[in-house]
């Protein structure tokens, strides 16, 4: 069954397919994807088809209609991960460290999406060919937690809750120095960076983004275990965030800082790990929790900090 999206402009300025992306993120429709359904013909503005550079203005109609989702002609291969649970909708996974959620540029080959293909059979078409049943996503250094809808029905229902914020996510990081008090709230919005389109930045024009810190370890060598709460999910966040606390994830090369003592503490990544998710099953309702302890590198990085006092 195809999914209707109704929109009415407010402000105008912004392009199409740039207006739909920010409003349709969190349902896993990716700007490439909302770009094919304009080319579709699937997105009407004030009942006309338009193209994705069109400047919307104020008092637009946009109507966007989702197709069926098609079956993803990717050839699944092998890719381990571990399964906390799998059922007819779903399977909830923990995500190694060095693992591409998803085929894109410059990794056609042993995706996730790969294993879960070879894993399952299939997988839901709503996200395109390229993304099955891909709902929510982890950076490729980052490990921990995740969840992937099997069929349209749950892939639905798992979209709404995370467009709601009604699913839970805790991460824990390892930070560079020591924030000040044992907790905190990071209310800075993100967006794209203006120079370097791979990379996210706070900026005045981004989207609403808020984590939550906690203080769960002090290390003498200036590093901190926090626990981290997002009540949004947008690219790169937990990152970006900690960079602008002047803290930074501890082996982030893209918003993080160089150390020499990193590789003595067997730090080759970013320290950052998907710890808890929670959600209410599509079908049933029942509220679900998931925990996937931290990977054996991270555990091995604290052990050091530990013993060297």
């Amino acid at each position: 069954m195809s999914q209707n999206h109704f929109f009415l402009i407010e402000k105008g300025g912004q392009r199409l397919d740039l207006y739909l992306a920010g409003q349709l993120e969190p349902e896993g429709l990716t700007r490439s994807r909302i770009q094919q359904l304009i080319r579709a013909g699937m997105v009407l503005v004030n009942g006309i088809p338009l193209k994705a550079k069109y400047l919307l203005q104020a008092g637009d109609n946009i109507t966007l209609t989702v197709p069926p989702g098609a079956p993803s002609e990717l050839v699944g291969e092998p890719v381990d991960f571990d399964t906390l649970h799998e059922d007819e909708d779903l399977i909830v996974l923990v995500k190694p460290p060095g693992i591409v959620v998803h085929p894109a540029s410059g990794h056609s080959t042993a995706t996730l999406v790969h294993g879960l293909l070879y894993h399952c059979g299939g997988l839901s078409g709503m996200n395109g060919e390229l993304r099955p049943g891909i709902v929510h996503r982890l950076d490729k250094d980052t490990s921990g937690v995740m969840v992937v809808a099997k069929t349209d029905f749950a892939h639905q229902a798992l979209a709404g809750q995370f467009k709601r914020r009604e699913v839970k996510k805790f991460y824990q990081a390892l930070v560079d120095g020591r924030p000040i008090g044992q907790s905190g709230r990071v209310d800075l919005p993100i967006g794209r960076h203006p120079v370097h389109r791979k990379k996210m930045a706070i900026r005045e024009d981004g989207r609403e983004a808020v984590t939550n810190w906690r203080v769960l370890e002090r290390f003498a060598q200036g590093l901190t275990l926090l626990e981290l709460g997002l009540e949004t999910g947008r690219t790169h966040q937990i990152r970006v965030h900690m960079a602008a606390l002047s803290h930074p994830v501890a082996g982030d090369s893209v918003y993080g800082r160089k150390n020499s003592h990193y590789p003595k503490m067997g730090i080759t990544r970013q320290c950052l790990h998907a710890h808890t998710l929670s959600f209410s099953h599509p079908r049933t309702g029942e509220n679900l929790q998931f925990t996937a302890p931290l990977w054996p590198d991270m555990l091995y990085t604290l052990e050091l900090l530990r013993q060297a006092g």
